[in-house]
């Protein structure tokens, strides 16, 4: 007989509310949506990626000074330079795709972000407070993201508005609201998971289960009907290495979705693994940025016009030292860079006060100091791209005020 913990590791689901299932998966799987909707896609780079070396700041001579033996070069003939975004900044060579996208203004960049908890260099504790959004306040157990569906029930809404991919759930989605994690999209919507499903109708007797088990079945017939495992990304997308764990392979999934009209309103993805560059930088985060910006390109070309519709973001828990260490890397920093890439995104622009990196401008004399607090990146996404009219149980302990918004989102968009 199958229990309930077999039940749920066979049929492709990390994590789910199961308590508040029931209800919540029988209205939403009767109202599969027809219209297109806003999508905001989020990826964390997991392990403090090196936001001096991904978004260049060749125009303040310190940086060199700082990085004798690693820094990108200026933009020039040097195969190896920077590509000029703005005559200050460069974006590092091997992310290259993301250039087409800031020069035709779909892709924005936030510079000298990240949280005010100036102390904190400890990966773990940092991502927890960045999912949370509450830095410094180790009481908050929910996600941001989870907050804000919480604060904007939809009674239509589907039992994938909130999906994440991957092995685990990101902190960012737990909470009281419904939320997905998903290992692969054929492993849970396949037609070979239908037999379990019956399976379990006929074996369990346990009520709670039956109904659950009943509703995961009707959803599951939502990504049936998208049919993952036939899935072809638009014509001349590549998403490299789209294995299973790749941040490639989890944005064609998320692109799925999207295209099939499943009710996807929030997605997550965790780039894990390599970012934490202490030594040997110059040949580790090359290979790293070239998949970072040919996944995150195939996503924008793969989707089309619908892009007018989603939003991505992608974040770190912190930066890296502004000095080069003695085994040619860099050690936990604290202020970093997002990249926010979108139809209805201002791009082509760098934004955020730029600090500089002379010794009195460092934070403690070491990291690139912060001058945009992550939160009000993260309002108004919600705020100007999904519509979130009411951020502030969103953000506990901290007080949102558009007049701080950027302006990297078009208003109303």
């Amino acid at each position: 007989m199958l229990n309930r913990r077999i039940f749920l590791q066979e049929s492709g689901i990390a994590a789910v509310g199961l308590s508040m299932v029931p209800g919540f998966l029988q209205r939403a799987a009767m109202a599969a949506p027809s219209e297109r909707q806003k999508t905001l896609v989020v990826i964390f780079q997991r392990g403090g990626a090196d936001g001096l070396n991904m978004v260049v700041p060749f125009g303040d001579p310190a940086y060199y000074r700082h990085r004798p033996s690693i820094a990108i070069p200026a933009p020039g003939e040097d195969p190896g330079a920077a590509l000029d975004l703005d005559g200050y900044f460069g974006l590092n060579p091997a992310p290259g795709p993301l250039a087409p996208l800031f020069k035709d203004g779909h892709l924005a960049i936030v510079n000298a972000v990240g949280t005010p908890d100036t102390g904190n260099r400890s990966h773990f504790q940092a991502q927890d407070f960045m999912e949370s959004a509450a830095p410094g306040d180790k009481t908050v157990s929910t996600g941001w993201l989870n907050r804000y569906l919480a604060s904007s029930p939809d009674p239509e809404a589907t039992p994938l508005r909130a999906t994440a991919i991957g092995t685990s759930q990101p902190k960012a989605l737990r909470g009281s609201a419904p939320a997905l994690t998903l290992g692969t999209l054929d492993k849970f919507g396949t037609a070979g998971a239908s037999p379990l499903f019956q399976t379990v109708y006929q074996q369990e007797s346990n009520s709670l289960l039956t109904g659950a088990a009943r509703d995961m079945f009707e959803a599951m017939k939502l990504l049936k009907e998208a049919d993952p495992q036939q899935y072809e990304p638009a014509q001349g997308v590549n998403y490299g290495r789209a294995n299973p764990g790749s941040l490639g392979s989890a944005l064609m999934q998320i692109a799925q979705l999207i295209k099939a009209n499943v009710g996807l309103q929030v997605a997550f993805a965790d780039v894990e693994g390599g970012w934490d560059t202490h030594q040997g930088e110059a040949e580790r985060l090359p290979p790293l940025l070239r998949d970072f910006g040919r996944s995150i390109a195939a996503f924008h070309r793969d989707l089309g016009d619908r892009m007018e519709d989603v939003v991505v973001l992608t974040m770190s828990e912190f930066g890296r030292t502004a000095r080069e260490n003695g085994n040619g890397g860099t050690d936990h920093g604290h202020a970093n860079v997002m990249f926010v890439t979108g139809g209805q995104v201002n791009g082509g622009k760098v934004y955020g006060k730029w600090p500089g990196l002379e010794p009195e401008q460092l934070n403690e004399d070491r990291d690139l100091a912060l001058t945009t607090d992550f939160r009000d990146v993260f309002a108004e996404l919600l705020v100007r791209h999904l519509g979130c009219d009411r951020p502030g149980p969103v953000f506990p302990g901290y007080s949102i005020d558009a007049n701080r918004f950027a302006g990297i989102v078009e208003a109303g968009g």
